[in-house]
């Protein structure tokens, strides 16, 4: 291949590849939720689990926010999604590695739990899976929301 050519080749691959930046997750406040975080860490921890992961996230209304995480096969662990209490509809999706939906549930605003949903799991395979949650509000585009996962101790 001549030289002349390679070089227009390459800067097209550069801009592209640069242009291509991760989905970040921006934090939010989540002062209005501290209340809950602080009480379902405390029923949880009495329960035998510890807190892997946590984090506020910013979300709009009728759209998935994915988060992928490491399970091992025969831990035992639980997720707890946090919408905000103005939206009408929760839910998250959960898939393991293979795209195969693992877990499934959803909530609307009258549920005595109000805008909390948790769930156990235990994976038949150590793989990262994917958690979607997803809640939709008709008044407010920019949301709240909040995870943790927690695993059982041994």
């Amino acid at each position: 291949m001549p030289k002349y050519l390679l070089s227009p080749i390459m800067l097209l691959t550069t801009a592209v590849l640069c242009a291509q930046e991760p989905v970040k997750k921006d934090s939010c406040d989540n002062s209005p939720y501290q209340l809950q975080v602080d009480s379902l860490k405390t029923i949880f921890s009495s329960k035998g689990y510890t807190v892997e992961r946590e984090a506020s996230m910013n979300m709009e209304s009728e759209y998935e926010m994915p988060i992928a995480v490491p399970m091992k096969q025969g831990s035992v662990y639980a997720f707890v999604f946090i919408g905000d209490p103005s939206a009408k509809l929760y839910e998250v999706r959960m898939y393991d590695w293979n795209d195969k939906q693992v877990v499934y549930r959803n909530k609307d605003w009258v549920d005595a739990e109000g805008n909390i949903i948790t769930y156990t799991f235990s994976p038949q395979f150590t793989q990262y899976h994917m958690i979607k949650p997803v809640q939709v509000n008709k008044e407010k585009k920019r949301l709240c929301g909040y995870v943790l996962l927690f695993k059982k101790v041994k």
